[in-house]
């Protein structure tokens, strides 16, 4: 199935490029039963990761900065990036998901999209 995505100009330019990249990244991944999707959507003030069954369309596990824990604490947003990180692979260990295929969501593996995976390859989850 073909997605179209406008070319924008300007300040929207930078939202459409991310969208084309993400949909090219999910060409070729997808979450099964057995190895579900981590997928991560970074915003300018916070972080959210799911774990996702896209067979059955369910998430499994989930955690973002706006989790009461994470909410009010200390650092910068690499280190709530971590904690996130951490915070969705216990949950998604809870919920008896060993590995998983990550979706970094057309954003570049780098910052705290990478700090977010390190942490949760660190706290036992693979990929």
């Amino acid at each position: 199935m073909a997605y179209g995505v406008k070319i924008a100009k300007g300040k929207a330019y930078k939202g459409a490029a991310l969208k084309r990249r993400h949909i090219r990244v999910r060409k070729r991944i997808s979450g099964t039963e057995a190895r579900p999707r981590l997928v991560v959507t970074r915003s300018n003030r916070g972080i959210v990761a799911q774990v996702i069954d896209d067979l059955a369309g369910h998430t499994l596990a989930s955690a973002s900065t706006l989790d009461p824990s994470i909410r009010g604490g200390e650092g910068d947003k690499s280190s709530k990036a971590k904690q996130v990180g951490q915070l969705v692979a216990e949950r998604a260990k809870a919920a008896g998901i060993e590995t998983v295929v990550f979706d970094r969501g057309g954003n570049q593996y780098a910052g705290r999209i990478a700090a977010l995976a390190d942490a949760a390859r660190e706290a036992g989850l693979e990929f």
